[in-house]
C-alpha cells in the first residue's frame, strides 16, 4: 500500500520537499490572507472566466497558477491538504522533485481551463484539480500499467468513485476543474510512460 505514511516529520521532509513546499506555501497563504489581509490575495489571484471580463482569464494569466495556492474556507484547505499529505508523495517519488513540481502545477492549470470551457461564466480557487491531477496519474498506472498493488488500486477506484459523486451533487464543488486535472494526470502519466519506453528501447538498439 503506498499510501501509509510511516515518514517521520525530518524524514517527510527530506524525502518529499515539493510536497511539504506546496502544503506549507498553501496553509501560510490561507492564514496571512484570511487574518491579516482581509482575504486581498484571494481576490487577486482566484481564478475566473467571464465573456464579458476576463473571458479565458487572457487578461490575467497568473490566476491560472495562484488560484491553486487559494482556498474558501478551513475545511477546504483542510480536505485539500490532507490529499496532498497523503497522496502526493508516492508521485514526487517517482518523477523525481521538478518532474512532480511541473506536473502538479500544470494539471491545475488544465483543471481551471477546463472549467472556462464548461462555464463560459467560472470562478473558483483551490488546489484540487492538481490533486485530481495526481489522482489521474495512478489510474492510468492502475489502468494501463497494473502496477500499482491491489490495495492501492483499490484505495485509488474507491477515492475516484467517491470524488467524481460528491463533486457531481455538492453544490459549489468545482466539477469540471476535477475532470480536467483527471484527464491532465492521466495524459501526463501516459505521455511520460511513452517517453520512458522510447528513451529504454533507445538504448538497446543501439
Amino acid at each position: 500500500m503506498i499510501f501509509l505514511r510511516y515518514e517521520s516529520f525530518r524524514s517527510y521532509l527530506r524525502l518529499y520537499p515539493v510536497t511539504a513546499a506546496i502544503i506549507a506555501l498553501n496553509l501560510l497563504i490561507y492564514i496571512s490572507d484570511r487574518y491579516l489581509l482581509d482575504s486581498q490575495l484571494l481576490e487577486r489571484g482566484f481564478f475566473y472566466s467571464d465573456p464579458n471580463d476576463n473571458y479565458f482569464s487572457l487578461a490575467e494569466p497568473w490566476r491560472y497558477v495562484t488560484a491553486q495556492f487559494l482556498h474558501l474556507s478551513i475545511s477546504h484547505i483542510f480536505f485539500n491538504m490532507f490529499a496532498v499529505l497523503v497522496f502526493a508523495p508516492p508521485l514526487e517519488r517517482m518523477l523525481g522533485h521538478v518532474k512532480y513540481l511541473l506536473f502538479y502545477l500544470l494539471c491545475g492549470i488544465v483543471g481551471n481551463l477546463f472549467s472556462a470551457i464548461a462555464d463560459s461564466s467560472t470562478a473558483g480557487a483551490g488546489a484540487s484539480g492538481a490533486i485530481y491531477g495526481v489522482y489521474g496519474a495512478y489510474l492510468y498506472l492502475a489502468l494501463m500499467k497494473r502496477s500499482l498493488d491491489p490495495d492501492s488500486r483499490k484505495t485509488v477506484y474507491t477515492i475516484l468513485i467517491f470524488g467524481i459523486l460528491y463533486s457531481i451533487f455538492a453544490p459549489g464543488i468545482g466539477l469540471w476543474a476535477h475532470f480536467g486535472g483527471l484527464f491532465a494526470g492521466f495524459v501526463l502519466a501516459y505521455a511520460y510512460d511513452w517517453y520512458l519506453i522510447g528513451k529504454k528501447n533507445r538504448r538497446y538498439n543501439r
